[in-house]
């Protein structure tokens, strides 16, 4: 079948459409990072090297692909080549400890791990990308054909955590596919889509799969700089880009902004966090294009999307649910709220994660159902809708905090904080941040008032990954808590945010 066919069926693979666009455009640029760039047709031979070369090693349909690296071609093969194998591909965040890592790996149940150099101490029994050649087999070496479901998993996505083990999302083919689909308007046929955040961020592969999906080419950047975005958005003259709202404010911030050549674009996206008003007029205002906001979650469920362009006077709403998505606001009690109201946020797509890999329960506690059986995703937000449908968002159900556009669990930093043997109590809170859009800040009643704050800042830091560390840490003489025993982060944090101001 041609890609234009199977862009066209009920459902296909994304290793499907690249062997179609390899055999259709086999010459154009597919992916490319600051070292290498791949052709369609190149593409398609690594990806098949690499299918082959799982099964060669025994690694199972439905099997788990462990993969911890920075972006670059080869990790980007290796993730298309363990999907054409019918397994799980496993991206795992570089910036967990080597502990957290080690845990994911052994939640995922993956036989085999690949890692890059700069990780490779982080799993040792890793291939290692850079020597990626000596592990894959011969050239011309195909996989043996698999059938994929649409309910097959097609990756898993980790949650942030900090002790135990996060949450592994499985996502199916079907959703990755209602990904694909939802984007047919987007004009990823020609695109160059300018990928500058990590692959094991689900943020990343829903803009990165469809521009492959459609025939389109990425360029993949190992680590986000402001201006090296722009010099190589120029370069490539980008067409579309994902980012979250800290990466358009840095590189909005960047002093000659001004002097690039942007004009290539068409369509820049924004997910994973808040995203100011004034910040989204300064896009609007300075940088061409399409600026479109999508809400929703890993998980899935429902997904809102402004289309800042049409919208400028909606700028401090998310946007209106997509066709054939169904947001609803419900009450503690799991009851849907009047019009107008503000209630929880749960959403239901045909783009809903399977579970949560080996956590049934976790699974079940994300569910909500409606009256008709029907399955929802809770949000964990709480909105409103405004009088023409636009979802405001009010404040968040959970007190997970968003740094960076990475999802970060207080409860998970709190537990951390708590094993220092001069901790008695702890809590974590989010404060708004300049250069992260929200900041980690830690509060404790001390063992020991002669404890060094500065001492147990820097322990705690030591024992977390980058994404989860503390901006700062207070000593407190007690936490404040409600009549059941709750501690009142509200109340720690307007204090904090009165004293800076």
């Amino acid at each position: 079948m041609t890609a234009a066919d199977l862009l066209a069926s009920p459902f296909a693979t994304l290793p499907d459409l690249i062997r179609a666009h390899a055999a259709e455009r086999g010459a154009k640029t597919a992916i490319a990072d600051e070292r290498r760039a791949l052709t369609y047709a190149e593409l398609d031979r690594l990806v098949d090297r690499v299918a082959a070369g799982l099964q060669r090693d025994g690694v199972p349909q439905g099997a788990a692909v462990a993969i911890v690296a920075y972006p670059s071609v080869e990790q980007a093969a290796v993730f298309l080549g363990t999907v054409r194998a019918g397994c799980l591909a496993t991206p795992i965040a570089p910036s967990a400890t080597p502990d957290q890592i080690a845990a994911m790996i052994r939640d995922s149940g993956a036989p085999l791990a690949f890692a890059d150099a700069a990780n490779a101490a982080a799993a040792p029994d890793a291939v290692c990308l850079e020597e990626l050649d000596t592990w894959l087999p011969p050239d011309d070496a195909r996989p043996a054909p698999v059938e994929i479901a649409p309910e097959d998993g097609f990756n898993i996505i980790y949650s942030s955590g900090t002790t135990g083990t996060p949450k592994g999302i499985v996502q199916s083919h079907a959703m990755r596919w209602q990904h694909l689909g939802r984007n047919s308007a987007a004009g990823f046929g020609d695109a160059v889509t300018m990928v500058a955040t990590p692959l094991y961020s689900n943020t990343t592969l829903v803009t990165f799969l469809p521009t492959l999906g459609w025939g389109g080419a990425a360029v993949l950047m190992a680590k986000f700089d402001a201006r090296r975005f722009l010099e190589l958005a120029e370069k490539h003259r980008a067409t579309h880009a994902m980012l979250v709202p800290v990466q358009y404010q840095r590189i909005m911030a960047v002093p000659d902004f001004d002097r690039f050549d942007l004009s290539s674009f068409r369509l820049k996206t924004c997910t994973s966090a808040p995203f100011k008003p004034e910040l989204k007029a300064d896009v609007l205002a300075r940088w061409p294009g399409l600026l479109i906001e999508y809400y929703g979650m890993t998980e899935g469920g429902g997904t809102c999307v402004l289309n800042c362009n049409a919208h400028p006077d909606k700028l401090h709403t998310v946007g209106q649910p997509l066709d054939g998505h169904d947001i609803r606001l419900i009450d503690d009690e799991g009851r849907e709220v009047a019009p107008g109201e503000m209630g929880e946020v749960v959403g239901r797509s045909a783009a809903m994660m399977n579970g949560y890999h080996g956590r049934e329960g976790a699974t079940r506690e994300a569910e909500w159902y409606d009256g008709e059986g029907r399955r929802y995703i809770r949000h964990g937000d709480v909105g409103r809708f405004d009088e023409d449908g636009f979802l405001i968002l009010l404040d968040r159900k959970k007190d997970m905090i968003i740094t960076g556009g990475f999802n970060i669990y207080p409860s998970d930093l709190e537990a951390v904080l708590l094993r220092h043997p001069a901790v008695a109590d702890a809590t974590v809170v989010g404060v708004p941040s300049e250069a992260w859009g929200e900041t980690p800040v830690g509060f404790y009643v001390s063992r020991d008032p002669g404890a060094n704050i500065d001492a147990v800042l820097a322990w705690f830091n030591g024992q977390v990954g980058k994404t989860q560390r503390l901006s700062a840490l207070h000593q407190v003489d007690e936490l404040p808590r409600s009549a059941i025993g709750k501690v009142l982060k509200r109340e720690l944090r307007d204090r904090l945010l009165g004293q800076t101001a």
